[in-house]
């Protein structure tokens, strides 16, 4: 089942590493003219001009930093132009966000959503609703990132980001509040299972149909050893729960009792370039009605990612996971409940189901202001049993995109998304979509 991804890691990451790490990618050149572009502002006076200098410099490498975080998403805002600094250099507070417009139209059947999901092509199709425009400003964004140095906690940063994207995309709602110390993450954060940087750049919110980025409530370990191997552990409160299809007379919810669990290993042999392999467990509680008793499922997911630079201009982003009761991680499945379902076998039972989802993606930049991607995803649903046939076996998607930078600030962008869902009967359809993206950034 991994086949046709597996075949692309060797070859990338046997390409990846001809590259010298001391060559600067295009990518590294767009954030280098980002970093360039700010405003430090000193609150108690400024150093003297040699001091300055240095402290300048330093702070320009945490911005750097920011960039190369391991959680860091191509959706997440760039880093802040405004960055408010004490005179003696032992903390700073960056005040940031974006300005962000989609635009959309489909034809030839119209996905009932602003985000472009194969899940939710509707079947049989809606005439009705073969055509569709649309826009939302979901997206837009506001953040502060506090970076300091304590005796108690060593370096340490702060950070709160807020976006639009509740109802109609208009309601503000927390997405990230954590803290950084050392090498322990405390707050509302990207989950450990997850792995953003490996995801192809869209301008789609939904991703690719295996995307997997959740943002939880967690305390999370990771060391970096020996300057290229990453390790990470975590305890994690799901922000989104396991989606259960409960049959209402013969089993029932019960109330989480148990955190979830995930960890990666990961190797990083330059700047924004790595393989990893991550591994996640939870455990999925239930009422089964029929027997009178409280019953425990696990659930659990592997994942293989990478992003590496087997060119200065090219990008590569590979992601392929499996794993079972993990579905409502995953972008196309996340909707329906199929983490835990019915055993039609075992009246009262409750089992979960496997999943895998692939993704593939090639980034080419014509220079480092402007590129291109291509990529492709499918997530598929293994039920041991036949299950309805108008429910969901497969999603499918293929984007392509052009993104521009007119400035360090400003991005442009147009795409193609074409989509297909196909049900265990073996019906299937297909929807196409052109979006759009104008964003500022502050």
């Amino acid at each position: 089942m991994f086949s046709k991804p597996a075949s692309i890691f060797a070859f990338v990451l046997v390409a990846a590493f001809a590259v010298s790490a001391e060559t600067k990618t295009h990518v590294q050149r767009h954030v280098e003219d980002v970093v360039r572009n700010n405003k430090i502002i000193y609150v108690d006076g400024k150093p003297d001009d040699g001091a300055k200098a240095a402290v300048d410099d330093s702070l320009r490498q945490e911005i750097i930093n920011f960039y190369y975080d391991q959680f860091r998403h191509f959706d997440d805002p760039v880093a802040p132009y405004f960055q408010f600094m004490s005179r003696d250099a032992r903390m700073s507070m960056g005040l940031g966000g974006a300005v962000r417009m989609r635009g959309y139209y489909d034809w030839g059947g119209a996905v009932p959503s602003p985000a472009f999901a194969p899940y939710m092509i509707p079947i049989p199709a809606d005439p009705a609703s073969m055509r569709q425009f649309g826009t939302t400003p979901a997206g837009t964004c506001l953040f502060f990132q506090v970076l300091g140095n304590s005796e108690v906690f060593g370096r340490f940063q702060l950070y709160i980001e807020a976006n639009f994207n509740g109802y109609q995309a208009r309601d503000f709602h927390l997405k990230k509040a954590y803290a950084q110390f050392r090498d322990i993450t405390v707050g509302l954060a990207s989950s450990t299972f997850s792995d953003p940087a490996a995801q192809t750049p869209m301008i789609d919110a939904n991703g690719a149909a295996n995307k997997i980025a959740p943002c939880n409530v967690l305390v999370r370990y990771m060391p970096t050893i020996a300057g290229r191997w990453v390790v990470a552990v975590s305890a994690e409160s799901p922000d989104v729960q396991p989606g259960y299809a409960f049959d209402g007379s013969m089993n029932a919810k019960v109330r989480s009792w148990f955190p979830e669990f995930d960890t990666f290993i990961q190797y990083q042999w330059a700047k924004g370039q790595h393989v990893r392999v991550s591994a996640m467990y939870r455990l999925m509680s239930y009422r089964n009605l029929v027997e009178e008793k409280n019953t425990n499922v696990s659930g659990w997911g592997l994942q293989l990612s990478s992003v590496a630079n087997p060119l200065p201009q090219i990008t590569t982003y590979l992601t392929a996971s499996y794993g079972h009761g993990y579905t409502s991680t995953l972008a196309d499945m996340q909707i329906g409940n199929y983490d835990l379902i019915s055993d039609i076998d075992h009246p009262g039972k409750m089992y979960s189901p496997a999943a895998y989802g692939w993704s593939a993606g090639v980034q080419y930049n014509f220079r480092p202001s402007l590129f291109s991607t291509v990529s492709m995803s499918q997530v598929r649903y293994l039920p041991k049993r036949m299950t309805d046939g108008d429910e969901y076996r497969y999603g499918q998607l293929v984007t392509v995109n052009l993104f521009w930078n007119p400035s360090p600030r400003t991005q442009f962008g147009i795409e193609f998304d074409w989509g297909r869902r196909k049900n265990q009967s073996g019906v299937s359809r297909t929807a196409k979509r052109v979006g759009a993206l104008v964003q500022f950034s502050f």
